[in-house]
């Protein structure tokens, strides 16, 4: 309570009525700020005083998604796969208990496909070889199998796992230079299979003056999209370009260039 000094005729008057503007000493907020109030964007409570606008949200579009278990490494657990891990005197090696050309395709191929997202060993080792000599030794039987690949290939590469990009695009590789058609055959599916490398195409790390030892080793992303693009370029027929570029903008081509 302000106690005012006694109503003489010195102190009525204008110092009097300056008086009464002054805060009360005694006012328990006179020294501390108002706190500042965090209000969401868009809003009429952002045209309010002592407010602050809250940032957007993070997407963490880059961020890995965890891998569901999948159908190949159940099998491979059953044991229905005629393949067995040997170790020699130099390194091991994927034994296939009966010949490659005997397999049927359509039953085998999209199983090891579907392995793509697997991280762990065995199992990425076995995908990855048994992938390899599959396209190697039966070529001829892949093209009508590619329909039944795209779903495990777009599984894989929705991981956002760059291990598993670098993998499966190492596989798409092999698929497109190895088998006759294959990649006119992936031309209609661009639209399932191309938006994550659009996604990764400019994703390399910068490290000033150091040396990147991944791009040396096959393990840089973006240089494996930008590669496997090339291929499926060259491969894909006249009309693999203008739908790459569709799904890809920043894609030039390697042929007309």
């Amino acid at each position: 309570m302000v106690v005012l000094p006694p109503c003489v005729p010195a102190n009525c008057g204008k110092e009097f009525r300056c008086s009464l503007r002054k805060p009360s000493p005694t006012y328990p907020h006179k020294d501390r700020a108002k706190k500042v109030r965090t209000v969401p964007a868009f809003s009429i409570q952002s045209l309010q005083r002592n407010t602050r606008v809250e940032p957007p949200p993070r997407c963490h579009i880059f961020d890995p998604v965890p891998s569901k278990p999948t159908l190949f490494k159940r099998s491979y657990m059953r044991g229905e796969f005629p393949v067995a891990v040997e170790f020699g005197s130099c390194g091991k090696t994927l034994v296939w208990k009966v010949p490659v050309e005997k397999l049927d395709f359509h039953h085998y191929l999209p199983m090891f496909f579907e392995g793509l997202s697997e991280e762990e060993y065995p199992y990425n080792y076995i995908v990855e070889k048994g992938i390899e000599d599959l396209i190697r030794k039966g070529s001829y039987k892949v093209l009508p199998v590619v329909p039944q690949l795209i779903i495990p290939i777009k599984n894989a590469l929705s991981t956002k796992n760059p291990t598993v990009i670098c993998h499966c695009l190492r596989c798409i590789q092999q698929l497109v230079t190895g088998c006759d058609r294959v990649g006119e055959a992936l031309v209609p599916y661009y639209r399932q299979l191309l938006p994550v490398l659009n996604l990764f195409k400019g994703k390399n790390r910068n490290l000033g003056p150091g040396v990147d030892h991944s791009t040396t080793k096959g393990e840089n992303v973006g240089d494996l999209i930008e590669d496997t693009l090339q291929i499926l370029e060259r491969y894909g027929g006249p009309d693999a370009f203008i739908n790459i570029k569709y799904m890809v903008p920043t894609y030039e081509s390697a042929i007309l260039n």
